[in-house]
Protein backbone atom coordinates (compact mmCIF):
# COMPACT_ATOMS: atom_id res chain seq x y z
CA UNK A 1 0.00 0.00 0.00
CA UNK A 2 1.32 3.55 -0.83
CA UNK A 3 2.08 5.88 1.83
CA UNK A 4 2.33 9.32 1.04
CA UNK A 5 4.53 11.83 3.75
CA UNK A 6 4.34 15.53 3.08
CA UNK A 7 8.21 17.57 3.75
CA UNK A 8 9.29 21.17 2.42
CA UNK A 9 12.36 19.57 1.17
CA UNK A 10 13.38 16.55 0.41
CA UNK A 11 17.30 15.87 -0.13
CA UNK A 12 18.12 12.94 -3.16
CA UNK A 13 21.12 11.82 -1.41
CA UNK A 14 23.29 12.20 1.56
CA UNK A 15 26.85 12.93 1.10
CA UNK A 16 28.73 16.15 2.45
CA UNK A 17 26.34 17.93 -0.28
CA UNK A 18 23.18 16.71 1.29
CA UNK A 19 24.14 16.83 4.71
CA UNK A 20 25.18 20.39 4.40
CA UNK A 21 21.88 21.52 2.97
CA UNK A 22 19.92 19.16 5.21
CA UNK A 23 21.40 21.02 8.19
CA UNK A 24 20.71 24.71 6.30
CA UNK A 25 17.33 24.34 5.69
CA UNK A 26 16.31 22.44 8.82
CA UNK A 27 18.18 25.43 11.07
CA UNK A 28 15.81 27.17 8.62
CA UNK A 29 12.62 25.40 10.02
CA UNK A 30 11.83 24.03 6.94
CA UNK A 31 10.82 20.16 7.31
CA UNK A 32 13.30 18.58 5.55
CA UNK A 33 14.44 14.73 4.74
CA UNK A 34 17.39 13.06 3.03
CA UNK A 35 16.98 9.97 1.15
CA UNK A 36 20.50 8.07 0.45
CA UNK A 37 20.46 4.82 -0.68
CA UNK A 38 23.58 3.64 1.18
CA UNK A 39 24.82 4.28 4.29
CA UNK A 40 25.37 8.47 5.05
CA UNK A 41 27.86 10.63 3.81
CA UNK A 42 28.59 9.01 0.42
CA UNK A 43 31.93 8.41 -0.94
CA UNK A 44 33.22 10.38 2.65
CA UNK A 45 33.31 7.47 4.41
CA UNK A 46 35.78 5.37 2.15
CA UNK A 47 38.29 8.46 2.96
CA UNK A 48 40.56 6.80 5.68
CA UNK A 49 41.71 10.44 6.60
CA UNK A 50 40.86 13.86 5.84
CA UNK A 51 43.52 15.88 6.30
CA UNK A 52 42.46 19.20 4.36
CA UNK A 53 39.01 20.18 5.70
CA UNK A 54 39.62 23.58 7.22
CA UNK A 55 38.98 23.54 11.20
CA UNK A 56 39.49 20.21 11.36
CA UNK A 57 42.25 17.83 11.81
CA UNK A 58 43.11 14.91 11.01
CA UNK A 59 39.49 12.97 10.80
CA UNK A 60 38.17 10.00 9.48
CA UNK A 61 35.19 10.68 6.37
CA UNK A 62 33.19 8.40 8.67
CA UNK A 63 33.36 10.53 11.65
CA UNK A 64 32.90 13.79 9.79
CA UNK A 65 29.79 12.14 8.38
CA UNK A 66 28.30 11.46 11.45
CA UNK A 67 29.50 14.60 12.64
CA UNK A 68 27.55 16.46 9.79
CA UNK A 69 23.93 13.91 10.69
CA UNK A 70 23.95 15.10 14.39
CA UNK A 71 24.38 18.69 13.58
CA UNK A 72 21.56 18.18 10.65
CA UNK A 73 19.29 15.85 12.94
CA UNK A 74 19.74 18.16 15.96
CA UNK A 75 17.77 21.11 13.60
CA UNK A 76 15.22 18.58 12.97
CA UNK A 77 16.42 16.63 9.76
CA UNK A 78 14.62 13.51 9.12
CA UNK A 79 16.31 10.65 7.19
CA UNK A 80 15.79 7.46 5.76
CA UNK A 81 18.86 4.90 4.53
CA UNK A 82 19.64 2.47 2.61
CA UNK A 83 16.84 2.55 0.35
CA UNK A 84 16.14 2.28 -3.06
CA UNK A 85 14.49 5.44 -4.92
CA UNK A 86 12.38 3.88 -8.23
CA UNK A 87 11.07 6.99 -9.64
CA UNK A 88 11.05 11.16 -9.26
CA UNK A 89 8.51 13.33 -10.17
CA UNK A 90 10.08 16.86 -10.24
CA UNK A 91 7.65 18.76 -12.72
CA UNK A 92 4.81 21.01 -10.89
CA UNK A 93 4.54 23.21 -7.59
CA UNK A 94 4.75 19.50 -5.64
CA UNK A 95 7.58 17.31 -6.58
CA UNK A 96 7.39 13.90 -5.37
CA UNK A 97 10.14 10.69 -4.59
CA UNK A 98 8.84 7.25 -4.72
CA UNK A 99 10.78 4.55 -3.03
CA UNK A 100 10.59 0.85 -4.37
CA UNK A 101 8.96 0.07 -1.32
CA UNK A 102 5.93 1.85 -2.04
CA UNK A 103 6.02 4.73 0.24
CA UNK A 104 6.09 8.41 -1.41
CA UNK A 105 7.69 11.93 -0.30
CA UNK A 106 6.48 15.48 -1.91
CA UNK A 107 7.86 18.40 -1.62
CA UNK A 108 7.79 21.90 -2.43
CA UNK A 109 11.69 21.56 -3.33
CA UNK A 110 14.35 18.98 -4.07
CA UNK A 111 17.96 19.08 -4.11
CA UNK A 112 19.44 16.45 -5.61
CA UNK A 113 22.77 15.23 -4.38
CA UNK A 114 23.38 11.67 -5.28
CA UNK A 115 27.11 11.80 -5.96
CA UNK A 116 29.47 9.65 -8.28
CA UNK A 117 31.80 7.27 -8.42
CA UNK A 118 35.08 7.36 -9.66
CA UNK A 119 35.71 4.42 -12.73
CA UNK A 120 37.98 1.49 -11.45
CA UNK A 121 39.94 -1.06 -13.36
CA UNK A 122 37.76 -4.02 -11.75
CA UNK A 123 40.80 -6.22 -11.56
CA UNK A 124 41.95 -8.74 -8.45
CA UNK A 125 42.50 -6.48 -5.34
CA UNK A 126 41.31 -3.61 -6.07
CA UNK A 127 38.50 -3.51 -3.33
CA UNK A 128 40.54 -4.82 -0.75
CA UNK A 129 43.32 -2.26 -0.84
CA UNK A 130 41.27 0.91 -1.80
CA UNK A 131 42.51 3.17 0.77
CA UNK A 132 45.27 0.82 1.76
CA UNK A 133 47.49 1.94 -1.23
CA UNK A 134 44.84 2.34 -4.00
CA UNK A 135 43.50 5.83 -4.09
CA UNK A 136 41.34 7.97 -6.67
CA UNK A 137 42.17 11.44 -5.17
CA UNK A 138 45.77 12.66 -5.85
CA UNK A 139 44.52 16.24 -3.62
CA UNK A 140 42.92 13.71 -0.67
CA UNK A 141 45.80 11.03 -1.28
CA UNK A 142 48.56 12.74 -2.29
CA UNK A 143 50.61 13.76 1.51
CA UNK A 144 50.33 10.15 2.49
CA UNK A 145 52.84 9.26 -0.18
CA UNK A 146 55.77 11.91 0.82
CA UNK A 147 59.26 10.20 -0.54
CA UNK A 148 57.15 6.81 -2.03
CA UNK A 149 57.29 5.49 -5.39
CA UNK A 150 53.71 5.29 -7.00
CA UNK A 151 52.12 4.32 -10.10
CA UNK A 152 49.47 6.43 -12.00
CA UNK A 153 46.93 4.76 -14.31
CA UNK A 154 46.23 6.80 -16.96
CA UNK A 155 46.29 8.59 -19.99
CA UNK A 156 43.93 11.51 -20.24
CA UNK A 157 44.37 15.06 -19.00
CA UNK A 158 43.62 14.37 -15.68
CA UNK A 159 45.71 11.27 -15.34
CA UNK A 160 48.89 13.41 -16.71
CA UNK A 161 47.97 16.71 -14.86
CA UNK A 162 47.12 14.53 -11.27
CA UNK A 163 50.73 12.83 -12.00
CA UNK A 164 52.95 16.23 -12.50
CA UNK A 165 50.51 17.50 -9.09
CA UNK A 166 51.68 14.15 -7.43
CA UNK A 167 55.18 15.17 -7.74
CA UNK A 168 55.17 17.51 -4.95
CA UNK A 169 55.57 14.37 -2.32
CA UNK A 170 56.15 11.20 -4.43
CA UNK A 171 60.17 10.44 -5.44
CA UNK A 172 59.12 8.69 -8.55
CA UNK A 173 55.95 8.40 -10.79
CA UNK A 174 55.42 5.46 -12.89
CA UNK A 175 52.50 6.17 -15.67
CA UNK A 176 50.66 2.78 -16.91
CA UNK A 177 48.69 3.43 -19.92
CA UNK A 178 46.82 0.93 -22.11
CA UNK A 179 47.65 2.51 -25.57
CA UNK A 180 50.36 3.62 -27.01
CA UNK A 181 49.60 7.57 -26.97
CA UNK A 182 48.03 10.04 -24.67
CA UNK A 183 44.55 11.40 -24.79
CA UNK A 184 45.50 14.76 -23.48
CA UNK A 185 45.72 18.24 -24.21
CA UNK A 186 49.24 18.61 -25.61
CA UNK A 187 50.77 20.85 -22.80
CA UNK A 188 50.02 18.17 -20.67
CA UNK A 189 51.14 15.27 -21.96
CA UNK A 190 54.90 17.69 -22.82
CA UNK A 191 55.27 18.99 -18.99
CA UNK A 192 54.57 15.18 -17.83
CA UNK A 193 57.46 13.36 -20.25
CA UNK A 194 59.41 16.48 -19.87
CA UNK A 195 59.21 15.68 -15.79
CA UNK A 196 62.38 14.11 -14.23
CA UNK A 197 60.21 12.18 -11.77
CA UNK A 198 57.77 10.48 -14.42
CA UNK A 199 58.46 7.42 -16.55
CA UNK A 200 56.40 5.62 -18.66
CA UNK A 201 54.58 1.87 -19.48
CA UNK A 202 52.75 2.11 -22.40
CA UNK A 203 50.49 -0.03 -24.11
CA UNK A 204 50.16 -1.98 -20.85
CA UNK A 205 47.38 -2.71 -18.01
CA UNK A 206 47.27 -3.54 -14.17
CA UNK A 207 46.06 -7.09 -13.96
CA UNK A 208 46.44 -7.80 -9.91
CA UNK A 209 46.85 -5.94 -6.93
CA UNK A 210 49.26 -7.37 -4.65
CA UNK A 211 50.06 -7.27 -0.81
CA UNK A 212 49.48 -8.39 2.62
CA UNK A 213 48.03 -5.53 4.70
CA UNK A 214 48.52 -2.99 2.18
CA UNK A 215 49.19 -2.42 -1.13
CA UNK A 216 53.06 -3.49 -1.90
CA UNK A 217 53.07 -4.63 -5.81
CA UNK A 218 51.18 -4.54 -8.95
CA UNK A 219 51.14 -6.86 -11.77
CA UNK A 220 51.63 -5.01 -15.25
CA UNK A 221 50.65 -6.58 -18.46
CA UNK A 222 51.96 -5.90 -21.95
CA UNK A 223 48.65 -5.60 -23.84
CA UNK A 224 51.41 -5.98 -27.11
CA UNK A 225 53.39 -9.08 -25.64
CA UNK A 226 50.64 -10.75 -23.69
CA UNK A 227 53.86 -10.66 -20.95
CA UNK A 228 53.19 -9.94 -16.99
CA UNK A 229 55.83 -8.36 -14.91
CA UNK A 230 55.27 -7.83 -10.83
CA UNK A 231 56.38 -4.65 -10.46
CA UNK A 232 56.85 -2.73 -6.60
CA UNK A 233 54.84 0.06 -5.57
CA UNK A 234 54.13 1.85 -2.76
CA UNK A 235 50.73 3.12 -3.81
CA UNK A 236 48.18 3.55 -7.11
CA UNK A 237 46.82 6.54 -8.01
CA UNK A 238 43.67 5.39 -10.67
CA UNK A 239 42.62 8.37 -13.19
CA UNK A 240 40.46 6.69 -15.46
CA UNK A 241 37.44 8.45 -15.38
CA UNK A 242 34.53 10.04 -13.06
CA UNK A 243 30.78 8.06 -13.55
CA UNK A 244 28.01 10.80 -11.64
CA UNK A 245 25.50 8.72 -10.17
CA UNK A 246 22.39 10.53 -12.59
CA UNK A 247 21.18 7.07 -14.41
CA UNK A 248 17.40 7.99 -12.29
CA UNK A 249 17.56 11.50 -14.03
CA UNK A 250 17.69 11.24 -17.73
CA UNK A 251 14.94 12.63 -18.86
CA UNK A 252 13.88 14.32 -15.49
CA UNK A 253 16.66 17.41 -15.01
CA UNK A 254 19.35 18.61 -17.95
CA UNK A 255 22.33 16.52 -18.26
CA UNK A 256 25.58 17.18 -20.20
CA UNK A 257 26.80 14.39 -22.41
CA UNK A 258 29.34 13.24 -19.43
CA UNK A 259 25.63 12.70 -17.36
CA UNK A 260 26.55 15.20 -14.81
CA UNK A 261 23.94 17.54 -14.10
CA UNK A 262 23.72 21.30 -15.53
CA UNK A 263 23.15 24.11 -13.06
CA UNK A 264 23.24 27.88 -12.44
CA UNK A 265 25.10 30.05 -10.22
CA UNK A 266 22.68 29.41 -7.58
CA UNK A 267 22.76 25.50 -8.09
CA UNK A 268 19.44 25.65 -9.79
CA UNK A 269 18.75 23.06 -12.65
CA UNK A 270 16.25 23.69 -15.19
CA UNK A 271 12.93 22.44 -13.43
CA UNK A 272 11.51 25.22 -11.16
CA UNK A 273 12.49 24.47 -7.27
CA UNK A 274 15.22 21.45 -7.93
CA UNK A 275 18.29 22.23 -7.23
CA UNK A 276 21.60 20.08 -7.30
CA UNK A 277 24.94 20.07 -5.70
CA UNK A 278 27.78 17.94 -4.96
CA UNK A 279 30.02 15.34 -7.35
CA UNK A 280 26.81 14.73 -9.46
CA UNK A 281 27.16 18.24 -10.95
CA UNK A 282 28.94 19.47 -13.81
CA UNK A 283 32.03 21.06 -11.98
CA UNK A 284 36.11 20.82 -12.50
CA UNK A 285 36.90 19.90 -9.02
CA UNK A 286 35.33 17.77 -6.39
CA UNK A 287 36.49 17.66 -3.10
CA UNK A 288 34.20 17.29 0.47
CA UNK A 289 34.84 21.36 0.91
CA UNK A 290 33.31 21.90 -2.82
CA UNK A 291 30.42 19.82 -1.95
CA UNK A 292 30.28 21.20 1.49
CA UNK A 293 29.84 24.98 -0.63
CA UNK A 294 27.67 24.04 -3.15
CA UNK A 295 25.09 21.88 -0.73
CA UNK A 296 25.31 25.62 1.19
CA UNK A 297 24.42 27.58 -1.95
CA UNK A 298 21.54 24.89 -2.92
CA UNK A 299 20.03 24.85 0.54
CA UNK A 300 19.61 28.50 0.87
CA UNK A 301 18.44 29.17 -3.05
CA UNK A 302 15.80 26.29 -2.48
CA UNK A 303 14.61 27.95 1.14
CA UNK A 304 14.41 31.32 -1.16
CA UNK A 305 12.27 29.25 -3.26
CA UNK A 306 9.63 27.98 -0.67
CA UNK A 307 9.22 31.50 0.60
CA UNK A 308 8.56 33.17 -2.23
CA UNK A 309 5.97 30.08 -3.09
CA UNK A 310 4.45 30.96 0.01
CA UNK A 311 4.58 34.67 -0.25
CA UNK A 312 2.44 33.73 -4.01
CA UNK A 313 -0.13 31.70 -2.32
CA UNK A 314 -0.94 33.72 0.16
CA UNK A 315 -1.39 36.47 -2.39
CA UNK A 316 -3.73 34.26 -4.32
CA UNK A 317 -5.98 33.65 -0.80
CA UNK A 318 -6.48 37.11 -0.37
CA UNK A 319 -7.17 38.28 -3.96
Amino acid sequence: MESVNHYDTVVVGGGPAGLTAGIYLSRARLRTLILNEGAMGGQMVLTHEIANYPGVENISGYQLANIMKKQAKSFGCDFKSNITISDLDLEGEVKSVTLADGRIFTAKAVILTPGGRSRTLGVTGEVRFKGQGISYCATCDGDFFTDKEIVVVGGGNSALEEAVSLTKYVSKITIVHQFDHFQAFEHAIEEARNHPKISFVMESAISAFIGDESLESVDIKSLKTGETTNFKTDGVFIFIGYIPNTELLRGKVELNPWGEIVVKSDMSTNIAGVYAAGDSIAKRFRQVTTAVGDGTIAALAASNYIDEIKVKNKELVTA
